[in-house]
C-alpha cells in the first residue's frame, strides 16, 4: 500500500510515493487470474464519486500491467490521481464514469488524451464491511 490518495471524487494531488504497509494474499489469487504480483499496487481511495464500488478509504489494489480501457482505472491527469470508470467511445475520446448518479461524465477528447494516464485497472479492494 502506497502512501498516496486517489480521489474517487474530484481530485488529489499525487504528493508522495512512499510504501505505507504491506500485507500479503495468497499466490493462488493472481496465479488463477494470471496477475503478476510485481505489478500490484495499492492505494487508499478517498471521496464518493464511485458510490459502492469503490467507498470512501477503502484500499483499492491496482494492477499496473492492465492499462486499456474499458474498466474501472487509476488515473493521472494533470498531476492528480483519479479512480474512474473509463468507457472507450466512437472517433477515440473516452468518458470517465462515476458509478454515484450526483457526478456528470466527463468526455476527453481525443487529442487532449496525452493529458490522461492510466496507471492501471483496479483489480481488487479491500473496505469496511457495511
Amino acid at each position: 500500500m502506497y502512501d498516496i490518495e486517489a480521489a474517487a471524487g474530484a481530485g488529489r494531488l499525487f504528493d508522495a510515493e512512499l510504501i505505507q504497509s504491506t500485507f500479503y494474499l495468497p499466490a493462488e489469487l493472481f496465479e488463477a487470474e494470471g496477475v503478476d504480483p510485481a505489478q500490484v499496487v495499492g492505494v487508499t481511495a478517498r471521496g464518493d464519486s464511485m458510490g459502492d464500488t469503490i467507498r470512501d478509504q477503502e484500499q483499492v489494489l491496482v494492477n499496473r500491467a492492465r492499462r486499456t480501457p474499458d474498466g474501472v482505472f487509476l488515473l493521472r491527469m494533470d498531476g492528480e490521481l483519479r479512480l474512474k470508470r473509463v468507457q472507450r467511445v466512437a472517433g477515440g475520446a473516452w468518458i470517465l464514469i462515476s458509478d454515484n448518479p450526483a457526478y456528470e461524465r466527463e468526455m476527453i477528447k481525443p487529442e487532449d488524451l496525452g493529458n490522461v494516464e492510466i496507471i492501471g485497472q483496479c483489480w481488487r479492494k479491500v473496505g469496511r464491511v457495511f
